[in-house]
């Protein structure tokens, strides 16, 4: 029988529970977010005359935690009017109604008394065959269905998911000896499908797989900082990014989190008894960690645990780290470590581990210390927490943010150097690591194959048919390369252009690739996919080209390289062949111009777009002015829709608006509604990509006939005249910005015409050329980009 989810009710509204209510509403599932009913009034409410029977009362900690939940930064929710979705209630009064959901989640505190309390209520009203799981992080679920029905047992497991909800991929899945097999796999394929989760199958064990390794490894190095007199911002800056780990990287991850959290999962594996050999050690508190649990230094909940913010002598915050030793705050001076500098030519993490375990410094001992702990910790947790390598490593990237799992990490050192590592750490891996030659390789189909611990045979990691991994097909299908650019074969007659420059930003080597893609599939093929796999589709044009061809006034060039930039955004639009862009991450400037223009986009619902280049003092120059002035003149019905439509396009552009998901990116009209469709799975984001590229072309694709444009003339502009003038009044804007603003304007609408004109697309973009390299002659301009260049994050002056 198909099970379709429509309607979720989610038990307990605290930061998990509001999470989760809120990711199922992005995906268009109606939520119940309840609570307990408080037990007294408030201050409040007692002036106001309230009573406990009063549902304002009643419902008190399910709306307070949902107008949390509408507020939260980042945002939990893709859109804000998804928040209709979720209706709020409390567990006395609602609770009958799960006899309508599909699918009840069990959210409460982690008190297995409680929770058994909340099962005894939801068995009165729950329709038999109705899912019932829980988000338990510790308790072991086969605890919680004991005295349950036959019915109740047979629909359950743990749904771990990891917070922020919207931001974290993982979701274990956690079945008890009694879960019906079928229903495990409808959570696995519906985290996987629906909610676009990395769902991982795994064993009741303490902390399940990712906090597991994740705490164990967190722990080791607590240990560890002291004994090498590193500090908390020493250890930060070694196991950040420089490792493919988040930018928070331990200690500022642990005041995230909260070191109640880190230290109750370590508590529990400890006193479990689980742990063998001398790993049990590792999960034993340090005395500074249990003085600051005593001072509830627990971290941004408490305002201070590892980091604290303090006013200087001057009166301005900085950031202060905890010398463990003293446990006093101080100013952490500036982290530096010779065998970092030898990475700095290394652009990927996993490619940088060979270069930091031969490091002569402290950083270097850090590294072969914890790497050597963790690789044998994770060598004994298979068959103990997971019978297959993969679920380990896929739990580690998508629960805690690393880039690699750790035994990716262990094949990029080599398996014997890793041995060699947790040896010199103390530690003895498990036998069957042994005779191991390489955990992972990529098979003549390019698909990713796991070694299995007991034969010692390479098994396909499953699901691999769902999307395309680019990384494991550039060997085989590789068609054309340079510097910048890939062409790839994805088969049924569509290939794929990667970007692949630093920071995949678009320079001649990527714009000659991308001519060179349509060519080819002009002439072989039947479609084009725009899409690559690092953590930004595009973060926009090469800004330092820019600078040199303006700071030598080489305006022939520039003039030249900004047409060859249109010229091809137009062909992405007016080729022969359906172009389908998969956008992701950042997609800023360049990048949001290549999607515009194209037939078809196939977004991840986490795709951070918009055309940023007001920020460095120009404008969009590679057809996206005139792109969303093309869009809003189809809105053009009478006078106020006119000179409102372009009124917010003209905003958008003006202040560098970026979308902070797809959803709201169709808001600001960068993606149509009926055309361009949102992919909630990144992992299936190119498979799907090819389908509607293979779709468009199997139903008679036509080359588009290129659009006339209606522009609205001087009268229009003279209402943005007026609009910048009072921003400029108002201190709102500097006068360079007002310049740059009213230039935007005047190509928005049309430059000097006495009325409304239709005019060619080609007229647009000479005039938003024009303006660009105006614009590029400004001293201020060229500070910007200088700074952009220097910083990283735009200039406003």
């Amino acid at each position: 029988m198909k099970r379709r989810i429509k309607h979720v009710t989610v038990l307990g509204s605290g930061i998990m529970g509001s999470g989760i209510a809120a990711h199922f509403a992005n995906i268009g599932v109606e939520v119940s977010l309840l609570d307990i009913v408080p037990f007294e009034l408030t201050e409040a409410e007692q002036k106001k005359g309230l009573t406990k029977d009063d549902k304002v009362v009643r419902n008190r900690i399910a709306s307070e935690n949902f107008e949390k939940l509408k507020k939260a930064s980042p945002a939990l929710l893709y859109s804000p009017k998804f928040a209709d979705r979720i209706k709020i209630g409390n567990f006395d009064d609602d609770l009958p109604k799960i006899k309508n959901t599909d699918w009840i989640i069990e959210v409460v505190v982690e008190r297995l008394d409680i929770k058994k309390s909340v099962y005894e209520k939801i068995e009165q009203f729950r329709k038999p065959g109705t899912l019932i799981s829980s988000n338990t992080s510790g308790i072991p679920i086969h605890f919680l269905t004991e005295g349950r029905s036959e019915d109740f047992k047979k629909y359950f497991a743990g749904t771990h998911f990891f917070n922020p909800v919207r931001y974290l991929p993982l979701l274990e899945i956690i079945p008890t000896n009694d879960t019906d097999p079928e229903i495990i796999d409808f959570y696995m394929n519906y985290g996987a499908k629906f909610l676009g989760k990395t769902t991982v199958l795994a064993k009741d064990t303490p902390a399940f797989i990712a906090n597991r390794i994740g705490v164990f490894s967190m722990m080791d190095l607590l240990h560890n900082v002291q004994k090498l007199g590193l500090t908390v911002s020493d250890v930060d800056k070694l196991t950040g990014p420089v490792i493919g780990r988040p930018k928070s990287a331990t200690f500022r991850t642990a005041d995230v989190v909260g070191l109640d959290t880190l230290v109750m999962v370590a508590n529990g594996v400890r006193q479990s008894g689980a742990e063998a050999n001398n790993f049990n050690d590792v999960f034993a508190l340090p005395d500074y960690i249990q003085k600051m649990m005593d001072n509830k230094w627990l971290g941004s909940k408490t305002e201070q645990g590892f980091y604290k913010k303090v006013k200087n002598a001057e009166g301005k915050s900085e950031i202060h780290g905890l010398n463990l030793d003293t446990l006093e705050y101080e100013l952490q001076g500036k982290s530096s470590f010779p065998t970092l500098e030898l990475t700095k030519t290394i652009d990927k993490p996993i490619d940088r581990f060979k270069v930091l375990i031969g490091g002569k410094d402290k950083a270097g001992e850090l590294y072969r210390k914890s790497l050597g702990a963790l690789f044998a910790y994770v060598s004994h947790k298979v068959p103990e927490i997971s019978d297959e390598v993969y679920k380990i490593d896929d739990a580690m990237r998508a629960g805690f943010g690393w880039e690699n799992g750790p035994f990716e990490i262990w094949d990029a050192v080599g398996v014997a150097k890793g041995i060699e590592l947790a040896k010199d750490a103390g530690y003895e891996v498990s036998d069957w690591v042994k005779n191991v030659e390489t955990f992972y390789k990529v098979n003549d189909e390019g698909q990713s194959i796991y070694v299995d611990k007991n034969s010692g045979e390479y098994n396909k990691i499953p699901g691999q048919d769902a999307f395309i991994i680019l990384d494991n097909i550039r060997k085989n299908k590789t068609l054309w390369s340079n510097s910048g650019a890939a062409i790839e074969d994805l088969g049924d007659g569509i290939i794929n252009f990667e970007i692949r420059s630093k920071m995949n930003s678009l320079g001649g080597e990527v714009l000659d690739g991308l001519n060179r893609a349509i060519d080819l599939a002009e002439k072989e093929y039947d479609g084009l996919v725009v899409g690559n796999q690092g953590a930004n589709f595009s973060v926009g044009a090469n800004l330092a080209m820019i600078l040199m061809m303006a700071i030598e006034q080489d305006w022939d060039d520039l003039n030249m390289a900004i047409a060859y930039f249109q010229k091809s955004m137009m062909r992405v639009r007016y080729s022969s062949i359906p172009v389908v862009v998969a956008p992701h991450g950042m997609t800023l400037g360049g990048g949001c111009e290549m999607t515009m223009h194209a037939d078809r986009v196939v977004a991840a619902a986490e795709t951070y777009i918009g055309l940023v280049e007001t920020g460095v003092g120009v404008i969009p120059g590679g057809g996206g002015t005139k792109e969303l002035t093309l869009r809003t003149s189809r809105e053009f019905h009478n006078d106020d829709v006119k000179n409102n439509r372009l009124r917010d396009a003209f905003m958008n552009i003006a202040m560098g608006k970026v979308a902070t998901s797809a959803y709201e990116a169709y808001d600001m009209g960068i993606l149509e509604k009926g055309k361009d469709i949102v992919s909630v799975s990144k992992n299936r984001q190119i498979a799907e990509a090819k389908k509607v590229a293979k779709l468009l072309a199997e139903q008679g694709y036509t080359q588009p006939i290129e659009q006339k444009v209606k522009v609205l003339g001087k009268d229009a502009l003279g209402m943005f005249y007026v609009g910048t003038d009072q921003m400029l009044t108002g201190n709102f804007i500097s006068a360079h910005d007002k310049k740059i603003a009213d230039k935007l304007a005047n190509v928005m609408v049309g430059g000097n015409l006495s009325e409304p004109t239709l005019v060619t697309e080609q007229y647009l973009l000479n005039l938003e050329r024009e303006t660009f390299l105006q614009l590029c002659g400004e001293r201020k301009t060229l500070e910007r980009i200088q700074y952009m260049l220097q910083n990283g994050k735009p200039l406003r002056n």
